[in-house]
């Protein structure tokens, strides 16, 4: 790949709002693992620590992926991505098992990421 093409801002929206979501997953359901016995307040303010990475890296992604898609492509794509990194933490970091409703829920993304690129 050229440095022109890995510098593109689609690349580097997804690029940044994928690392986004990693830090968005871990403040929004990171706390439901190992500070259940803590109170509501600790586990808040953990998770607005780190959902503090999370807007540092998904204000820039936006900006720059809202100079080459319309305000709904970079929705969806950040609603695909969302997914993406959610059932792998659901699986390897809460132990929850893969449902078959992940499934369903791509298609309907598909459907949407469909709609939404059309030209």
């Amino acid at each position: 790949m050229s440095a022109a093409t890995l510098s593109h801002p689609l690349l580097v929206a997804a690029t940044l709002l994928t690392a986004s979501n990693l830090f968005m997953t871990f403040a929004w359901y990171g706390h439901l693992k190992y500070l259940q016995a803590r109170p509501c307040w600790i586990a808040a303010l953990v998770s607005w620590g780190i959902a503090l990475f999370e807007y540092l890296l998904q204000v820039p992604a936006n900006r720059t992926g809202f100079t080459v898609l319309s305000l709904g492509q970079l929705k969806i794509m950040q609603e695909v991505i969302t997914l993406a990194v959610f059932v792998p933490f659901a699986m390897f970091y809460m132990d929850q098992p893969l449902k078959l409703d992940y499934l369903w829920a791509a298609l309907c993304l598909t459907g949407a990421v469909y709609f939404i690129f059309r030209a």
